[in-house]
């Protein structure tokens, strides 16, 4: 079966096309490189031993995207990563984010409808929830006011995503992801940030391995037991191996509504002093870090209630916080070593 995968190439979306490619799955990535490297085809294929097809273009392009569809109308299913994804941006680049995000998934689901594709995974995220009034947060717990136009987009896009599916043969999952964070075991697929990183993990390598000066932690006075934020962290390959679930779940049609959403995270909260101890603890390699003023959009805490992603999907997260902050230091290191010729 053929799965089109968008954003392939980035860093979630890399790590599912390994994961589908070892289940047999025909992978087809679509990615414009806007935020990743060509090189991760290579490296997806020394991982699996095959090279998924891949096509460049901006999906936010109709006439493009249609053409696209009109040619791969035997895909079976789409798993839609294709965003731009920095909450600070966004607050900073509200236009862009909203074009970008909105107008790539519509364009999508125009030609899902018009070439009778049935199957999406959306990758949402926690963000959805804003600043929840209890924890963990449930997948049925309010929708807040989003934080950020990031958050907004991914708001939007789940309501684009129902409504579609609501008067369309459109079956839809929903993954609303917490906060993703490792690298694949071999080390030759990671998070690949271009410029400065906007998530915590990659700044931590990069301040460890002397491309950063030091690390910036933004805040100390949230309400918190050590005054920094908290969020749920989940290994990306735990988090890949649920989309591969996903998908099979909507192949063999054992969803029990048109649209289903399921929260992904570990189930716990960890602040970022503690994934700083972690790194430390894990790789024996210390870490220059400086407070900062609170980062505009961020949320005080946030983390999951795992339990009906755990039963309805038999899925849950396995790797530790350490063995998560191991396997991003391994990824850095690789990439010092060159594994990319642009690194």
């Amino acid at each position: 079966m053929k799965i089109l995968v968008t954003g392939g190439t980035g860093y979630i979306g890399s790590h599912t096309a390994v994961e589908l490619q070892q289940k047999g799955y025909e992978v087809i990535i679509v990615d414009n490189l806007s935020n990743s490297s060509i090189e991760v085809l290579d490296n997806i294929t020394r991982i699996t031993g095959t090279r998924p097809l891949f096509e460049q273009f901006d999906l936010t392009e109709p006439e493009r995207t249609a053409e696209f569809f009109q040619t791969h109308s035997d895909i079976e299913a789409i798993i839609h990563f294709a965003a731009f994804k920095a909450v600070g941006e966004s607050v900073e680049k509200p236009l862009m984010y909203y074009r970008n995000n909105l107008d790539s998934l519509m364009n999508i689901l125009q030609g899902m409808i018009d070439n009778g594709i049935r199957n999406i995974v959306f990758s949402s995220s926690c963000t959805v929830y804003g600043q929840p009034d209890t924890l963990p947060v449930r997948e049925d717990s309010p929708i807040k006011k989003a934080w950020s136009p990031y958050g907004n987009t991914k708001q939007m896009s789940e309501e684009i995503i129902t409504f579609t599916s609501d008067v369309n043969d459109i079956y839809s999952i929903l993954l609303r992801y917490f906060n993703p964070i490792g690298a694949h075991e071999s080390a030759l697929i990671g998070e690949l940030p271009i410029g400065i990183p906007n998530c915590l993990m990659p700044y931590i390598t990069q301040t460890a391995i002397g491309i950063r000066e030091y690390l910036r932690v933004w805040g100390d006075d949230y309400p918190t037991p050590d005054g920094t934020a908290i969020r749920d962290y989940i290994h990306v390959v735990d988090l890949a191996k649920a989309h591969v679930i996903a998908i099979e779940r909507m192949i063999e049609k054992k969803g029990k509504e048109k649209v289903e959403v399921f929260n992904l995270g570990a189930g716990n909260g960890f602040s970022v002093m503690e994934v700083i101890k972690s790194f430390e603890r894990s790789t024996g390699v210390k870490l220059d870090y400086r407070i900062m003023d609170r980062r505009p959009g961020d949320v005080v805490e946030v983390w999951s209630d795992t339990e009906y992603a755990n039963k309805e999907l038999g899925w849950k997260a396995e790797k530790t916080l350490d063995e998560m902050t191991l396997s991003a230091w391994r990824w850095e290191e690789s990439l010092a070593k060159h594994i990319f010729k642009g690194s």
